[in-house]
């Protein structure tokens, strides 16, 4: 089954991929973990009806349901900077003095990581919008989600 106007944005997101990459590098995330990121987002345009105000933009309301993933990943793919200390002493002793950042209900999502995610993903977004005006190709990305309304 087609995704339509998403269909549309194959090429595009494949040659953003690699240049949005050095991002990646620099952020606290792994690019398994990008990866991860990524498959729990929804692109979604708004106002497509006009392509001068549009904006693509990143739903990311379900992040919050794949962070605890990350914690699951190969230890081997671990974030640079030996950010993967997961459930290490480090973070031990955050717990108990109380630097723990894991939101109040005890879901063990991270809300700084939540934070470093969603501002990640939306960069992505704003780079792929940019990329597809740079090609000439906003119209027509645009025209297309319109007629999916």
């Amino acid at each position: 089954m087609s995704n339509g106007w998403r269909d549309k944005l194959a090429g595009a997101r494949m040659r953003v991929d690699q240049e949005f990459n050095e991002q990646v590098i620099d952020s606290q995330f792994s690019n398994q973990e990008w990866g991860l990121i990524m498959t729990a987002v929804e692109l979604d345009i708004d106002r497509p009806e006009t392509p001068s105000e549009a904006t693509l933009t990143a739903n990311t309301e379900n992040l919050e349901q794949i962070m605890p993933e990350l914690e699951n990943l190969p230890q081997g793919m671990a974030r640079p900077g030996g950010g993967g200390d997961s459930g290490g002493v480090i973070d031990s002793l955050k717990s108990v003095l109380g630097f723990d950042s894991s939101d109040a209900n005890g879901s063990g999502v991270d809300a700084d990581e939540l934070a470093a995610a969603t501002e990640l993903v939306e960069a992505y977004a704003a780079e792929l919008q940019a990329h597809l005006e740079d090609q000439g190709r906003w119209t027509e990305v645009c025209s297309a989600a319109a007629a999916e309304q």
